[in-house]
């Protein structure tokens, strides 16, 4: 059945209200828990000294976050204007050159932060990729990546090269492993695309120029080699009707969600409580429930955040950047799970779409989905945890395939299609919502511990069980409706823009 089904208004206004009602609810008991173990010895580590005039303390337990809009701030702010300010002088005197500025202030800004040896080991892991690249075979090419990317993450090889980086800050050890990884993806998209080309090769100042983009160098996106080699080298720079306002709506956006998090943590204590086993083992089913889901939303936020405010600079250097992450609010298929769109787009491109083609054949696809996943634990950084995220979360993109086929032999689609299509909407919705807490529950693995991830599982689906497991289910299936129905949606305005240009 089409994506276009609909359903009742007075149906979805239930659905809608049956959410917000459970969101509340849940809500509530964690802001409760929240305010009675603001002083807990526990979590004295992680709940710092807030807003006294509220009498509330925040949750700084994320402390990328807390480096970000604290001691980090000035630096960034300072790299990051520069690089505007540069980039807006040479758009407007020398566009045709402005990826040589580019290129300068990123080389500049990474050997002033981290220092020549740090850039001498990345241009050394450059070099490398790039000369193995005029070979032309992609198999050499992605294992002479792979093998780089493994220096960096898999021990003693990443801190006998972190030794050598000299100086100490809070950011040096997420500066470092950031760039050098972001770094070495980048030059393995340059070399796969220099195999494609058919004419001579890419020079190593192509490399470079890609590769100390500075919004990109440290925290990404990844922007593929031949996206950005045809968007830099664009010389009559214009922009699109109202493109400077959308930018400056995206960001302001961008500032509300800072401000929004900031005060979101001085209420809600969602990444502390986890921490604390013996204290979240009081809690109720619905808390715990709303604990994991808001975990989830304030990681998608902490990503939507910090690439939103790189492609908001990248936008302002015509450039048309990975878009950021899907919310998980959105989600119910593994396919589109994913919290870094350009890491996404590299993996499709490259090894997911690469091996599997059409992702209609099921041996095809466990082999693109198994590859893909062991290249992304490489990139995660290997260890017990992200092993098991890694094969929960392959597991999972493979048995929605698994039931997409089971459900499409002829017995059961012939019942289907004696269905109307807003009781195969209804239908699909109660799988799909099965499968947003399989997507919930297999990636707080990475988010919290696996310890928390148990213990929300055996809570809703087995002491819970059947009150708490049916009604978090069905609420859930309420959320997966009012998805479809935004879908169904932005389907019908996509074609009414169709329709009106082919007018």
């Amino acid at each position: 059945m089409g994506i276009k089904a609909q359903l009742p208004t007075y149906e979805l206004g239930l659905y809608a209200l049956v959410v917000a009602g459970a969101i509340v609810y849940s809500g509530q008991e964690i802001f409760e828990s929240s305010r009675e173990s603001m002083n807990r010895k526990a979590f004295r580590e992680n709940i710092k000294p807030g807003w006294h005039y509220f009498g509330r303390k925040m949750d700084a337990a994320d402390f990328e976050w807390a480096m970000w809009f604290t001691s980090f701030r000035n630096f960034i702010i300072f790299a990051l204007s520069g690089h505007v300010l540069f980039a807006k002088i040479c758009s407007m005197t020398t566009p045709q050159h402005r990826s040589v500025v580019y290129m300068a202030y990123g080389l500049l800004a990474v050997l002033g932060t981290l220092g020549s040896t740090y850039l001498m080991i990345v241009l050394s892991h450059c070099l490398v990729i790039y000369t193995i690249s005029l070979v032309k075979q992609k198999w050499l090419c992605f294992i002479a990546g792979l093998c780089s990317l493994a220096s960096f993450k898999v021990e003693p090889f990443s801190s006998w090269q972190n030794g050598f980086v000299t100086g100490n800050f809070d950011l040096q050890d997420v500066l470092f492993y950031g760039g050098t990884g972001f770094s070495i993806m980048r030059a393995m998209s340059f070399a796969l695309e220099n195999c494609e080309r058919k004419e001579g090769n890419y020079s190593i100042f192509a490399l470079l120029k890609y590769n100390f983009y500075l919004p990109f160098f440290f925290f990404g996106p990844v922007m593929t080699f031949d996206r950005f080699y045809d968007q830099v080298h664009i010389s009559e720079l214009r922009r699109k009707d109202y493109e400077m306002w959308h930018i400056c709506v995206h960001a302001f956006v961008h500032l509300v969600a800072i401000m929004a998090v900031d005060v979101f943590f001085h209420f809600f204590y969602i990444l502390t409580l986890p921490s604390d086993m013996k204290f979240v083992n009081h809690l109720s089913d619905w808390a715990l429930a709303g604990l994991a889901y808001s975990n989830l939303v304030y990681d998608w936020v902490k990503a939507a955040v910090m690439f939103g405010v790189i492609n908001t600079i990248a936008r302002l250097d015509h450039l048309d950047p990975p878009q950021p992450p899907k919310c998980i609010t959105m989600l119910y298929v593994f396919a589109e799970t994913h919290f870094d769109r350009g890491i996404n787009d590299w993996l499709c491109k490259y090894v997911y779409d690469y091996i599997g083609g059409n992702h209609d054949n099921i041996l095809k696809e466990l082999v693109a989905t198994i590859a893909t996943f062991l290249v992304t634990t490489l990139w995660l950084g290997p260890c017990e945890i992200v092993y098991i995220w890694s094969i929960c979360n392959c597991f999972g993109l493979n048995f929605e395939l698994w039931v997409q086929q089971f459900f499409q032999l002829k017995p059961f689609a012939a019942i289907e299609a004696r269905m109307s299509e807003a009781m195969s909407r209804r239908i699909r919705g109660f799988f799909g919502a099965a499968n947003f807490w399989a997507i919930v529950l297999y990636n707080i693995l990475a988010l919290n511990s696996l310890e928390f991830s148990i213990l929300v599982a055996t809570r809703i689906l087995q002491t819970g069980f059947p009150l708490s497991t049916l009604s978090i289910w069905f609420i859930t299936y309420c959320g997966v409706q009012l998805i479809k129905e935004r879908e169904r949606f932005l389907a019908l305005q996509e074609e009414k823009g169709d329709k009106d240009k082919t007018e």
